[in-house]
């Protein structure tokens, strides 16, 4: 009589083991891709669904306003991409945005070169941010709790230092050294991509960079192992406000003008912009590039509501949707 077969279950686990960690990884694989190029997909989607819808989209001069419209925030979430992949918030971006655009302008209207107000504004933003990282890494306070108080500070004194009354007055010749155009293209499109090299730049080939993913991975881990937490956090929220000087600088040129109020709204639009583009809320991962992609989808989002004379309150819906949604999304790509 032959023997009846016996199971053999360490066997088939040896056979089917391959095969499923052929499944795993090209599972990962895809979810890696999606991760990377989603915003890509989402604005190419987007782009065509608006298309579609109005036939205005697709024009040069309209892609060259989107473009426009894109270059403040994409300056702006440059920098917040730093301090979001450190762990960190900074809501006091449109504060400073505002208060250098104040102290710019009114340097211009002074009879100071644009050279001489340029430095001011950008010295003036890097200053505030390094005072928000100084305070938040040496007394290990809240980022939430400090930038929002450093977001109410700001603001007043830049209320404060016309007593509310905006800044007119700006020379074209001084202006249109930052707002003008090199042939067809604008220059703050000009500036927002030769920011953007050297946020990438600095990002992924410095020790800054290198050390903000760290800081923000695990803080603890990276002070023992040497790390300067004080010192490369002051630096990190330091760029950040450099960043928003820079957009001051070029708001005011475009406006001819500033306003105490400019910049109110800004840090909802940077951080929505860095986390569609795959930088984590929860810190130690980020996207310069992707934040860049981020800040264009949101120009085409208002641009298109625009077109279809989509009310502003509907418009605000539509804004505030997005920004949950990339909240979840960055929450379902840690799962």
């Amino acid at each position: 009589m032959n023997p009846e077969p016996t199971s053999d279950p360490q066997g088939a686990a040896a056979r089917t083991a391959p095969k499923a960690g052929v499944l795993d990884l090209a599972l990962k694989a895809v979810s890696s891709l999606f991760s990377r190029m989603g915003i890509v997909v989402a604005l190419i989607g987007l782009s065509i669904v608006i298309a579609f819808l109005s036939p205005v989209f697709l024009t040069g001069t309209n892609l060259i306003n989107i473009a426009l419209q894109a270059s403040i925030n994409a300056i702006v979430a440059m920098g917040m991409t730093f301090v979001i992949t450190a762990g960190g918030i900074d809501l006091s971006v449109g504060s400073i945005v505002g208060i250098t655009g104040m102290l710019v302008a009114d340097l211009l209207t002074r009879g100071m070169g644009m050279p001489v107000a340029f430095a001011a504004g950008l010295a003036l933003g890097l200053f505030f941010g390094c005072i928000n990282g100084y305070l938040i890494a040496k007394f290990k306070l809240f980022p939430f709790v400090v930038t929002l108080g450093s977001m109410s500070i700001l603001r007043g004194m830049a209320l404060m230092y016309r007593q509310g009354r905006p800044i007119y007055g700006l020379k074209a010749k001084d202006v249109l050294q930052v707002a003008g155009y090199v042939g067809a293209i604008p220059k703050p499109v000009i500036i927002a991509g030769l920011a953007a090299l050297l946020a990438y730049f600095v990002y992924n080939h410095t020790r800054i960079g290198e050390y903000t993913v760290a800081i923000g991975g695990n803080e603890e881990a990276a002070r023992l192992s040497g790390i300067n937490i004080t010192r490369y956090k002051t630096l990190i929220w330091g760029f950040s406000g450099l960043m928003c000087g820079l957009a001051g600088i070029v708001l005011t040129s475009r406006l001819y003008a500033a306003e105490p109020i400019a910049g109110s709204g800004y840090e909802l639009d940077a951080i929505a912009a860095a986390v569609m583009g795959g930088t984590s809320l929860s810190g130690g991962e980020g996207s310069i590039i992707g934040t860049v992609v981020g800040a264009l989808l949101m120009s085409v989002l208002r641009n298109g509501l625009n077109l279809l004379n989509v009310q502003s309150y509907y418009q605000q819906l539509a804004i505030g949707t997005v920004i949950v949604l990339a909240v979840i999304i960055d929450k379902l790509r840690k799962e």
